[in-house]
């Protein structure tokens, strides 16, 4: 019978048990490195702790407020409008927020079973300032006899500060 083992030199060396004595094979073969599980990294995996830092996403364009919640997407800032008519359409939507400045893209989301909306858009604004005076003028009013609130679709977290993340 033959063994093959993994010196770690690149090649694999092959040992016939009768040339060698069973002393000399065992010898050979607790030198060797065992190797389980992902990366091969040393240490337990479960046990050490990985730092990694990650960057955020720069508005170079929007300057807003530091004391905003506010996250802006990658393509822009989205409001979240919760309270709108099963039977509103796009155009509805539309022409009640481009009064607050140029809509990049509105989704309505439809219910398969009825055809009717499910009560929430999503409107997006290119420009903080604009995105947020929409919150303010519309948050709050009525819009085909539902009343509507407006909030940011996505939030900071609170408890983490600085343009960097790390995980532990």
């Amino acid at each position: 019978m033959a063994d093959v083992l993994d010196l770690g030199h690149g090649d694999d060396m092959v040992i016939d048990d009768e040339e060698l004595g069973k002393d000399v094979l065992d010898q050979l073969k607790d030198g060797v490195k065992t190797r389980k599980g992902r990366g091969f990294a040393p240490g337990n995996a479960s046990t050490r702790q990985v730092e990694m830092t990650f960057e955020s996403i720069s508005s170079a364009g929007d300057k807003e407020p530091p004391d905003t919640l506010a996250q802006k997407s990658v393509e822009g800032w989205i409001l979240m409008v919760t309270g709108v008519h099963e039977e509103a359409h796009e155009d509805d939507v539309h022409s009640r927020f481009s009064e607050y400045g140029v809509i990049r893209n509105i989704h309505l989301n439809l219910d398969r079973r009825t055809g009717f909306l499910k009560g929430y858009a999503l409107v997006e604004y290119e420009d903080f300032k604009e995105a947020q005076a929409a919150k303010l003028g519309l948050d709050g009013t009525e819009l085909l006899g539902n009343t509507i609130s407006v909030d940011w679709a996505f939030m900071k977290d609170k408890r983490k500060s600085g343009r960097s993340r790390k995980y532990k």
